[in-house]
């Protein structure tokens, strides 16, 4: 498959008055054209930030992208101007933000917010920019799509606010779509009408999509391959079928055993992981998932795993996988 981004060894770090902390160590990915892939893990653990660093939204400073490229078609966005970037987002790589309520501007009518990309990188006329608006109200499902163009976004449901912030992100047809949870305020009915309508996109115009969740569930339903995160690193990475039945991290494996599944009994408590992530200010020197883990052992404390291919396209970064721990079980 050919990729259209691919992220190598990626460090990006907050100076603040406590210190310097590591939001992101190291993270190495890729997505192919057309490809859905998820990025899971706990909050705190760097999703958001690697996200926000493909676009370069961090303020610098106070942060610093330390180390590593993100190469979008063979070019270095790190290595990008701020005035090239704005050519960037929104027409080449569009992001859908967590919470539309505050992303979406309260002072402008949705329709105006969507026909800014489009007179800024398409150079179209104001008539022509809200013609569209209206078609991409329309394809993203909300009703009287004349009527809502004019509307502020408090006067839309939240559902509708999100469904906006797609067709924002539509708009210039990008390459690349990031996602960031973007249906966790939703109830499930919408939640399940917003993830039918990214598909049907990713289908119909060929995006590839990044997603980023805690929600497993929506990973299993929209991706092909999941990368799992933790203490800003990926400790797990492969495609849904080996991440979901065949998970080799321990982390991983605490994060299915904690979600509620169809087969198991339902007087059966579900399994917490135990303990919080660490302190990223002075991250600890071997595996971060070292002090939660049922399974670790006295190399896990002091030397951090490298990420190894457990079998083809799936990696997991575990000293368990190490030949002389093979008589070990795994939690």
């Amino acid at each position: 498959m050919e990729k259209i981004l691919e992220v190598r060894d990626l460090h990006v770090t907050f100076h603040t008055y406590a210190g310097e902390v590591q939001a992101v160590r190291g993270v190495n990915f890729e997505v192919g054209k057309g490809e859905a892939i998820g990025i899971v893990g706990e909050s705190g653990c760097g999703k958001s930030v690697t996200a926000q660093s493909i676009l370069k939204l961090l303020p610098q400073p106070p942060v610093q992208y330390k180390q590593g490229s993100i190469l979008f078609n063979g070019q270095d966005l790190l290595k990008k101007s701020e005035k090239e970037m704005e050519k960037v987002r929104g027409k080449e790589i569009s992001m859908i933000f967590q919470d539309p309520m505050t992303s979406l501007n309260p002072t402008m009518t949705v329709g105006k917010q969507i026909a800014e990309g489009l007179t800024k990188h398409h150079k179209m006329s104001a008539a022509a920019a809200h013609k569209r608006a209206v078609e991409l109200l329309e394809m993203v499902g909300i009703p009287q799509p004349e009527r809502r163009v004019n509307q502020y976004p408090h006067e839309f449901s939240g559902g509708m606010r999100q469904r906006a912030m797609i067709a924002i992100a539509l708009a210039c047809q990008p390459q690349l779509l990031i996602a960031d949870e973007p249906t966790t305020a939703l109830d499930v009915t919408i939640q399940a009408q917003i993830l039918e309508l990214m598909k049907e996109l990713q289908k119909k115009l060929g995006t590839s999509i990044i997603l980023i969740t805690h929600d497993l569930g929506v990973v299993a339903d929209m991706c092909e391959r999941v990368i799992v995160m933790y203490a800003g690193k990926v400790v797990e990475s492969g495609t849904v079928d080996e991440i979901f039945y065949n998970p080799q991290h321990p982390y991983t494996k605490g994060l299915l055993r904690s979600v509620p599944r169809l087969d198991q009994n339902r007087n059966e408590p579900l399994t917490p992981i135990y303990g919080t992530p660490p302190d990223l200010l002075k991250p600890p020197a071997g595996c971060g998932y070292a002090a939660r883990c049922e399974s670790a052992m006295r190399v896990c404390q002091l030397y951090d795993p490298k990420l190894d291919m457990v079998r083809s396209n799936h990696q997991s970064a575990c000293w368990l996988h190490h030949p002389l721990a093979q008589g070990k079980t795994g939690s």
